[in-house]
């Protein structure tokens, strides 16, 4: 009778759990997105259905799945199933768990996995606390993190788990979150009300499901509009359609090319209001960075790069810092294009045919019988010649009067135009001419 009481008030819980805990799946088979680790024949698939998961380490930015993902794990496996979060959780509770994981284990061979959530909230003495259990096989740990775990993990309960990284989930996903979520809440909304729906989401589906649910109460009980959902989230929509997507990256890289900072950095604020991938933009200012400053500033790379990285590390709202002093730096930087230039020349010369023989002082000598077929004889290493530098044929002879990186007087290139004009031309014997 206890037990269905228990069952009853359980399934009245669920009934008033919030959008997002509700629509929570129960396998694999439900789970939205990370299809690179839960998608037939990927790898955390394949370790659940064979009931072979050891520790792991689900890692990613909040809202992408970590506890969803666990849930589902818990619900495909013939383990039992503990929960804790390291937020409310202390030494005493993960003793407790282990002792009786220990007992379901000797009692019935039953085996046990305790998925941790916060886990970077964990000091180093409750970490280690784990550590027995975990490396006995006792329990089978799965702890969930935002941090890190590489600077949040103590190394050794990090070396003995694999690491999951999750990623934002891609529109479509959030779109069949949208879709689930109208279905449990019995309604219908307007294209436009879930479009900006998916365009504010960043990639994190319990804020879109929490944004979903405030939405559908205020459009009770008709559908969900778009002024609905503008309240629900606290922004008005942007237009940004796909038109207006390849117009305002276009805006956004002819700004850079232009050297007029304010409008780069108007353009990428109405990138990230938007909602457009950061990752998409950092990914644009790295090509931007060679095909548009090349040279003149060999550290504009070097700082779109590094933007790139932060977006990865970082995450919006916070990486919107660094991308805005990328572009900033790439569009006050000098302008070069020879770089670019110098690759797509050469490329459409070898697709025409130019594909000339390679000198023979230049091929490979470093096996017996090179030299009696000419191959590097007659080679002048350039660090025996002061200055480094020797003059000598590098280019076959169809193309030695080929001249595909011309530098610039622009910058940091005007350096590079006055080395290379202070060193005579090879003529096709090897000699300066």
């Amino acid at each position: 009778m206890s037990d269905l009481f228990s069952a009853a008030a359980e399934d009245r819980l669920r009934s008033q759990a919030p959008l997002a805990a509700r629509l929570r799946p129960r396998t694999l088979d439900d789970v939205v997105g990370q299809a690179h680790l839960v998608g037939v024949g990927k790898p955390l698939r394949r370790l659940v259905e064979q009931d072979r998961l050891t520790s792991a380490i689900f890692w990613g930015p909040p809202g992408t799945g970590k506890t969803t993902l666990a849930l589902a794990v818990a619900g495909t496996t013939k383990r039992a199933f503990e929960q804790l979060s390291a937020v409310t959780a202390g030494v005493k509770d993960v003793r407790d768990v282990i002792e009786r994981a220990r007992q379901r284990l000797g009692e019935h061979g039953r085996g046990t996995i305790l998925f941790l959530d916060e886990i970077h909230r964990f000091s180093k003495s409750q970490q280690d606390a784990l550590l027995p259990a975990v490396e006995d096989g006792t329990l089978t740990l799965i702890g969930a993190t935002t941090e890190n775990p590489f600077f949040e993990v103590n190394p050794p309960l990090r070396s003995r788990s694999t690491l999951f990284r999750l990623e934002p989930l891609a529109k479509a996903d959030i779109e069949t979150l949208i879709v689930r979520g109208l279905q449990a809440e019995g309604r219908s909304a307007t294209p436009e009300a879930i479009a900006h729906l998916v365009d504010r989401a960043a990639g994190d589906g319990r804020q879109v499901l929490t944004a979903l649910e405030v939405a559908c109460a205020l459009a009770n009980p008709g559908d969900v509009e778009l002024d609905h959902v503008e309240s629900a989230l606290g922004t008005s929509a942007l237009r940004y359609g796909r038109d207006d997507h390849y117009d305002v990256v276009s805006a956004f890289i002819k700004s850079m090319r232009g050297s007029d900072p304010n409008a780069a950095v108007y353009y990428l604020a109405r990138m990230l209001e938007a909602g457009e991938d950061a990752r998409f933009i950092a990914r644009r200012m790295i090509i931007f960075a060679s095909e548009d400053v090349g040279m003149a500033d060999p550290t504009a790379l070097l700082v779109a790069v590094a933007a790139g990285h932060a977006v990865e590390h970082v995450g919006l709202p916070e990486a919107q810092l660094n991308l805005s002093q990328a572009a900033v730096h790439l569009a006050t930087a000098p302008k070069s294009n020879r770089a670019a230039l110098a690759i797509w020349n050469a490329r459409a010369d070898v697709q025409a045919g130019a594909v000339g023989e390679v000198p023979a002082h230049l091929r490979d000598a470093h096996y017996q019988g090179a030299k009696v077929l000419g191959h590097g004889v007659g080679y002048e290493y350039p660090h025996d010649h002061a200055g480094g530098w020797v003059a000598q044929q590098y280019l076959p002879t169809e193309q030695a009067d080929k001249r595909y990186y011309e530098p610039t007087h622009l910058g940091a290139e005007a350096a590079v135009a006055q080395r290379m004009q202070h060193r005579p031309e090879p003529n096709t014997e090897g000699h300066p001419q």
